[in-house]
């Protein structure tokens, strides 16, 4: 009986994990619960869209999958990131798990997504006290919100900066 509970545990943590997901998606486009609803012709109701973002109702794949349409992201970036699998040494990952930026480089652009990455590096150089300003290196939970302003795929996001050239390449000697 302790095994169904603490399975029925997990599935409420999941789901809660899962709406917290959703929440921040919904909030990172700057839509309401009712816009959502209004913008889908009422097939994600405010009131059950609430639910799924409390952790009170599990979505379904279908209806996650929808969702996910409508945000124009896929399926995976509504989902909740394991942290094991996250931090785990992926062998033959094209992606290093810490990506350093040229923040000099960044500086150089113009541009609205450029600037908005800026002021997020500088804000984690405030956070972590380190103020060299040349480069930053990104950890793996803030490569989701660079991800977002990039418009990729958190797993495109080394391939991304390499393409527009914002990765610091130490100097060879």
């Amino acid at each position: 009986m302790s095994m169904e509970r603490g399975d029925q545990a997990d599935e409420l943590s999941y789901a809660r994990m899962v709406g917290e997901r959703l929440r921040a998606i919904r909030q990172q486009k700057n839509l309401s619960l009712s816009d959502i609803e209004q913008s889908t012709q009422q097939e994600f109701k405010a009131s059950v869209m609430g639910a799924y973002e409390r952790g009170e109702r599990m979505i379904s794949v279908p209806r996650l999958e929808r969702l996910a349409r409508f945000y124009g992201v896929t399926v995976d970036q509504l989902l909740p990131r394991d942290p094991q699998r996250e931090d785990a040494a992926q062998p033959g990952a094209a992606v290093p798990k810490k990506l350093r930026i040229d923040v000099a480089k960044l500086s150089t652009r113009d541009g609205a997504q450029f600037k908005m990455l800026e002021r997020l590096l500088r804000m984690i150089q405030v956070q972590r006290q380190d103020f060299n300003g040349k480069v930053i290196t990104v950890r793996a939970n803030d490569t989701r919100a660079i991800a977002v302003m990039l418009d990729v795929s958190v797993d495109e996001v080394g391939a991304k900066l390499a393409e527009l050239d914002l990765l610091f390449v130490p100097p060879t000697t």
